[in-house]
Formats: structure tokens, sequence, C-alpha cells
């Protein structure tokens, strides 16, 4: 049983709809930090991609999968992001996100 990872998953929309002041504040957040300095969206989507491998995030993993890919970020740049943090948070967890990162990209 497949699921379509290029979508926004139906739990968080339901979420975002029940708590419309909550979707509204997170929205906000999001445009208030994108503006509040130099990078521009695609390098701040791998920056976020590295983070949610980070806290071990698979949602956000894929979101933010999905959203450098719209920013411009190609393929190989979402791999060599999430395989950067070996080092930093251990190759178990870079295996988990590099999987989550096919969801996504559906090129394994």
């Amino acid at each position: 049983m497949s699921k379509d990872k290029t979508k926004i998953p139906g739990h968080y929309k339901s979420v975002m709809k029940r708590y419309p002041g909550v979707s509204t504040a997170l929205e906000g957040l999001g445009t208030a930090v994108r503006e509040a300095g130099p990078l521009d969206t695609k390098t701040g989507h791998l920056v976020q991609l590295a983070a949610a491998a980070g806290i071990r995030s698979e949602g956000s993993v894929h979101s933010h999968v999905r959203r450098a890919r719209e920013a411009g970020a190609t393929a190989d740049e979402i791999r060599h992001a999430v395989l950067l943090l070996t080092s930093t948070i251990g190759y178990p967890a870079v295996a988990a996100a590099l999987s989550w990162v096919e969801d996504v990209l559906g090129d394994h």
C-alpha cells in the first residue's frame, strides 16, 4: 500500500482547518523567518530539510523535500544536504532520512 508523498497529508490539513488561528500564526511565522535574512528560498529549505532529518521528523523531511524541489533544488542537492549530516547526526539517522527523501523523489 503506497502513499503519495507529494501531497500534503490529510491529518495536517485537518488540524490546520480545525485550528485556523494556529494555521495563520504558523504561516506568518514562516514568512517572517524567510524574510529575516539573506538566504534564498532554496537554501532555506535545504537548511530546514537538514533540521528535519536531525530531529527525525519524517513528515517534515517530506515537506521540505517538496518545497526545496519547488524552489529549484535538484535531487542531488537534496540528497547531499542530508548526506552532509553523517558526522553530525550519525549514519543510521541519515539513512532513515534518505529513505524519506526517496519517498518524495521516487528515484530509488
